[in-house]
């Protein structure tokens, strides 16, 4: 009865949501003309936690990923949501894989970054290839500005469940779980094997989650997506946050993983009830 009506008052807040404050804070455009939203597919039983999207092997079809607790394993399936391959990745475990990026080169990032109580020291994205998973290097990441694990609850900055690769690197964006401090932290690692202390390189107040994100193919926009919305940033000139331009609401209730499908459209997905969307540019 507690979780039915946990997720009603969430359902009911995220359909509730604007861009109020992000317009008001930092300089956001609406951008809900600008759009159509339609849903196009329903991803089957076996992923029933879909926590991340990135473009698959074949054209017009994604890879995507069940959440923390899950079998190590990804999945490829067609816009309408319909699996086409399972590629397992034994000996891997799922603790808590959040989201999942890919290079120029095909290789696919998988962040096993989730960190809800914010004390986590075993942090990693894997790399690897479709083609040779048996083959998978380890990125190991730490906060430079943690010092408590966990730290205090005014101070629950260091969840991630959005990273995206771009130029060699991997950016990685903080779920800002505290109440009192709502600014978004963007971190930055190489993209190769080893171990590093992230540094904060920029931030953005957004009122809700972030819960995804992605750079469109011509790298000069990143999305980020929250629980309700999707900001939009030109990052033509850099990887940076200094360039916000329009703020999309989309309702549609737990949405965890987006991936753009050319410079303007992109598909999300909603984690609990498993549907995919597309948001078309007018």
């Amino acid at each position: 009865m507690f979780q039915k009506l946990f997720w009603l008052a969430f359902t009911l807040r995220v359909a509730t949501c604007d861009c109020h404050h992000e317009r008001r804070k930092e300089g956001f455009k609406r951008a809900n003309a600008r759009y159509t939203v339609t849903q196009v597919g329903q991803l089957p039983p076996q992923i029933h936690e879909t926590s991340g999207l990135v473009l698959g092997e074949k054209e017009g079809t994604f890879w995507t990923h069940n959440d923390g607790g899950n079998p190590a394993e990804i999945y490829e399936v067609d816009p309408k949501g319909t699996l086409l391959r399972t590629l397992p990745l034994s000996p891997l475990a799922n603790k808590d894989w959040e989201d999942i990026a890919k290079d120029d080169r095909g290789n696919l990032y998988l962040a096993d970054v989730g960190n809800n109580a914010n004390n986590r020291r075993d942090l990693v994205i894997y790399k690897f290839h479709p083609s040779t998973p048996e083959r998978v290097e380890s990125i190991r990441v730490r906060y430079a500005d943690q010092r408590a694990f966990p730290p205090t609850a005014d101070s629950l900055n260091f969840d991630c469940e959005a990273v995206v690769w771009h130029q060699n690197k991997l950016y990685l964006f903080s779920k800002n779980r505290s109440k009192t401090d709502r600014m978004v932290k963007m971190y930055a690692v190489p993209d190769a094997a080893g171990s590093y202390e992230a540094t904060s390189q920029d931030s953005v107040y957004s009122h809700a989650m972030v819960t995804g994100a992605d750079v469109s193919p011509d790298g000069k926009t990143l999305a980020l997506l929250t629980y309700g919305k999707v900001l939009l940033f030109d990052i033509a000139q850099g990887m940076n946050l200094e360039y916000p331009t329009h703020c999309l609401k989309i309702a549609r209730a737990q949405t965890e993983a987006i991936v753009f499908v050319n410079n303007t459209d992109f598909v999300i997905s909603n984690e609990r009830k498993g549907e995919l969307w597309k948001v078309t540019k007018k």
